[in-house]
């Protein structure tokens, strides 16, 4: 079907990710393989890759903010 689509001009990766990052956020690794037919081990880095832990990011965004003199 994506094959089909792009043959046509409509590119659909972009919206496949998309909809495979919400469903990633909101269902455990073995449900979001068993619904999607993906492997498991492709699942966690979905669920992983959706349930991003931004404390890093922002202790660091923190810490250059106060280097700056900037609140």
């Amino acid at each position: 079907m994506t094959q089909k689509l792009n043959r046509h001009g409509i590119a659909v990766r972009a919206a496949r990710n998309s909809a495979l990052a919400a469903l990633a956020a909101d269902l455990p690794s073995p449900i979001l393989a068993d619904l999607t037919g993906m492997h498991r081990h492709t699942a966690i880095r979905w669920v992983a890759y959706a349930r991003r832990d931004w404390a890093e990011y922002l202790a660091a965004r923190a810490e250059e903010q106060g280097r700056d003199g900037h609140e």
